[in-house]
């Protein structure tokens, strides 16, 4: 994976404002055999019956103290473009929390990646003028975790267990 990956990652827990809307539509499709459940009998039911491939992913950045409030906007009214881009780039079920820990903020993000082609997913995304400016706003709340590797922003996190 390139090095833009975990800054995208870090950059789409800026926006966990209205992303679950489209996974939602997306399990209700999975759950009913990519069916859909026509109230007219003139609807026509999707092709493409095959099962949802979920990928999670989650890491972790710092929190600058006195860009806080400044992040926080951000996040409390994301822009449009933004969000639909993540939505077009295969992300769902997007959250991101904040923590205080030993005196220090941190910001922790989890997502769920359902597309067939991760890097090209994130090469589209890096490659969108929005969000690279979106990414000028948010990039300097943060603070680089030690041994973040170079050219990434947020640090992976490896999952250990996931329960269903």
């Amino acid at each position: 994976m390139n090095n833009r990956i975990a800054q995208f990652a870090g950059a789409v827990t800026l926006l966990a404002i209205g992303i679950l809307t489209g996974f939602a539509c997306t399990e209700s499709a999975r759950q009913s055999g990519g069916k859909a459940q026509a109230s007219k009998p003139e609807a026509a039911a999707p092709t493409d019956a095959r099962p949802v491939k979920v990928q999670r992913f989650s890491s972790v950045i710092g929190l600058r103290p006195e860009k806080k409030d400044r992040y926080n906007d951000l996040h409390a009214h994301p822009w449009p473009e933004i969000n639909a881009m993540i939505k077009k780039c295969n992300i769902r079920n997007f959250s991101i929390y904040e923590t205080q820990l030993d005196g220090k903020l941190y910001l922790f993000s989890y997502f769920e990646y359902v597309g067939d082609d991760l890097e090209a997913d994130m090469a589209k995304m890096a490659a969108d003028p929005k969000t690279k400016e979106w990414w000028q706003q948010t990039d300097p709340c943060q603070i680089r975790l030690p041994d973040t590797p170079e050219g990434k922003q947020w640090k992976s996190i490896a999952e250990v267990y996931h329960l269903d």
